[in-house]
């Protein structure tokens, strides 16, 4: 059994219906537990818990919540390096399409990678011209039929890559899975 973790922030409840389609694909594949939570119901111990984590931020200004930064730095410093070899990845949602989503993201996984989280992006398109390859992002509510799709895709890799990685699994190994990864390349 691994651990995978859907940890957020939510302004407006579009980045809590990411979270919940993220938790969703994460539960896809057997003997992953998830637990699904807001920065306002976890703590420290949810880290110990977990040996994946997805982790999804409004975008602000172009990067994350001052809500999201400020419970990373109040993270007790005797955790420091406790992290290394999580898997992560992350998902953010913003107002309108080219509002920093991918910046968030980016933001998002510099904050993973200093706690020693090994992060990853999404090779497979969920749509037309549409991946997640820094993570899954949504203008808006995600009710894009593709938006939902990279959400779920990418809780489902991040069960995959936990349970091949931390849990020994290679029956997980995304390349061993047989699953459409390409629905259309737009080419």
């Amino acid at each position: 059994m691994t651990n995978v973790l859907v940890l957020y922030h939510s302004n407006t409840q579009n980045t809590q219906r990411m979270a919940e389609l993220v938790a969703e694909g994460a539960r896809q594949v057997d003997a992953v537990e998830v637990r699904l939570k807001s920065i306002d119901e976890a703590d420290h111990t949810d880290l110990d818990w977990c040996d994946g984590i997805a982790l999804g931020s409004p975008t602000n200004y172009g990067t994350v919540s001052w809500q999201m930064k400020q419970w990373w730095d109040q993270q007790p410093i005797e955790n420091w390096g406790k992290r290394d070899g999580k898997i992560a990845c992350v998902f953010s949602s913003a107002g309108a399409w080219g509002g920093g989503q991918e910046w968030t993201c980016m933001s998002l996984m510099s904050i993973l990678l200093n706690y020693g989280f090994l992060v990853f992006g999404l090779t497979d398109y969920s749509g037309i011209k549409f991946s997640a390859h820094y993570g899954a992002i949504s203008a808006g509510a995600p009710e894009e039929d593709r938006v939902q799709a990279a959400c779920q895709r990418l809780g489902r890799r991040l069960s995959e890559w936990t349970a091949c990685m931390i849990g020994g699994r290679e029956d997980a190994h995304p390349l061993n899975q047989n699953y459409e990864r390409f629905k259309d390349l737009g080419k």
